[in-house]
């Protein structure tokens, strides 16, 4: 009975040291992460995705998994401008690992984030300060692409690659971005009195042009009034001549110029409450006439 218990025994101890092997023998890499294997704490392999087998008890053994996704650390800079403004700036920079170079990537550098955050930083302290703040603002694009070319140089050797370096934020001084505020309101007061005076201007320009077309079309109708009238009076002086009154050219004139002066006194009072100043009775018209033939007999001297 002894016997076959030692055997059972036996039997028992090694399906327990099976069992426990087959924990330490197989293993399993998820998709987009590949596992280092060292033996003896040599590197031995790089497993990538899938069902793996190692040697058990310690053999081998799973130094590190490391991710191949796109990773993405983040950071705060603050700089001087070439101007004396300090400013600080929100950086981001998404980086992988070569895979290609996974082994240098997992044994060359501990913390790749913080490495690169350092590069980060030494490239922006050299950029930033042969700019003035307005220049930072208008290339930041250009200065995030400076310090990715800068990093990735230096981070290719670890075996990382610099996808991208994006400045997300350039955030001055308050007392620099509250002066920035100021002189910008105050620029835009400027260009509203500027436009608002100009228009004024247009305005006022344009009155005085309406005005003056005016005045020349008032005048031009006044000429042309006048011409009638003179023309109107030739007329009559020639149909009357022709009638064969014997009159001669000045009472002829005489009496066309004291219907003018009726005409025109009955114009004032169709136009309801005028106030004109003239000669008044029969004298009075006789003297304006008087007046009117010494001025048209002075004209023709």
């Amino acid at each position: 009975m002894s016997v076959l218990i030692i055997p059972l025994i036996v039997l028992a101890a090694v399906l327990i040291i099976l069992i426990a092997s087959l924990s330490t023998l197989a293993f399993v890499v998820k998709q987009q992460t590949v596992a280092i294997i060292e033996r003896f704490g040599k590197y031995q392999t790089t497993a990538t995705a899938g069902f793996h087998l190692k040697l058990p008890w310690g053999i081998d053994r799973i130094a590190a998994r490391i991710q191949l996704r796109l990773l993405q650390t983040e950071m705060t800079v603050e700089t001087k401008t070439a101007d004396n403004v300090f400013v600080t700036m929100n950086i981001a920079t998404q980086y992988r690992v070569n895979e290609d170079s996974i082994k240098d990537a997992y044994y060359k550098l501990i913390n790749p984030g913080e490495q690169i955050k350092a590069y980060i930083e030494d490239a922006i302290r050299s950029a930033v300060p042969k700019l003035i703040l307005d220049d930072v603002f208008e290339k930041k694009d250009e200065i995030a692409l400076e310090v990715q070319k800068t990093v990735a140089e230096e981070m290719q050797t670890y075996g990382y690659i610099i996808v991208k370096t994006l400045i997300t934020k350039v955030e001055p001084d308050a007392e620099v971005k509250q002066s920035m505020n100021d002189i910008n309101a105050a620029q835009r007061k400027q260009d509203a009195a500027q436009m608002l005076a100009n228009a004024n201007k247009i305005q006022v320009v344009t009155a005085a042009e309406a005005e003056a077309e005016k005045d020349r079309l008032r005048g031009v109708g006044i000429a042309e009034q006048r011409k009638a009238i003179v023309d109107g009076l030739a007329q009559q002086i020639t149909e009357i001549k022709k009638v064969g009154v014997d009159l001669d050219e000045e009472q002829i004139m005489s009496i066309l110029l004291t219907n003018q002066y009726l005409d025109t006194l009955n114009q004032f009072a169709d136009r309801g409450n005028s106030t004109i100043f003239l000669p008044g009775g029969a004298q009075g018209a006789d003297e304006l006439r008087t007046q009117i033939m010494t001025a048209l007999a002075g004209a023709k001297k």
